[in-house]
Parts: structure tokens; sequence; C-alpha cells
């Protein structure tokens, strides 16, 4: 039986924060929400980071019941060893975000 969860010693709060940043970092995380990049743009900013957000919540969690996510052309990992979870585009790793 695995167990279910992301292991973290920081704040929640600042690890959904650094996840929302690398996210919004991505350029086309309108994507995400299949959304078109002027759809995108029409929204408030403060629209958009509460969008990146909760999406970052999602996988977040989503990271504790499988350890490998994937949000269009991005793939998340948690990485339990080293306790990140790694973002990776076209097989690179682009974004770490720290979990202690």
């Amino acid at each position: 039986m695995r167990a279910v969860g992301v292991k973290f010693g920081r704040e929640y709060e600042d690890i959904i924060h650094d996840l929302s940043m690398a996210m919004a970092d991505l350029g086309n995380c309108h994507e995400f929400f299949e959304m078109s990049g002027d759809d995108w743009g029409q929204l408030e900013e403060e629209e958009r980071k509460d969008c990146i957000a909760t999406l970052a919540d999602d996988v977040f969690y989503g990271l504790g019941a499988e350890p490998t996510m994937s949000l269009g052309a991005c793939q998340f990992h948690y990485d339990r060893q080293n306790h990140l979870i790694k973002i990776f585009s076209e097989e690179k790793v682009i974004h770490m975000v720290r979990l202690v």
C-alpha cells in the first residue's frame, strides 16, 4: 500500500506561492485552463493569480496521489527523496519548488 500525500516542512502558503509563480512564469499558462491568450489577457491580474493559485493547489494534492502529472506541455514531478516538486518542459527541469 502506498502512502498518499506530499510531505512538506515549509509553510503551505509559501509552497503554493512558489508553485504558482513557477506556473505563471511558463508563459503559456493560459493553456492549462484551455483558454486562448486573448481570453486570458482579458482577465484582471488578480483573477489570473487566483486561477493559477487554485491550479497550483490542485497540482500539489494531485502529486500526493500520483507522483507525476502532466498539464499542457509541462510535467510536474514530486521528488519524495529530495523534497522537491520539479517542473519539466521538453524533458528539462525548468523550475524546482522546495518542500522543506
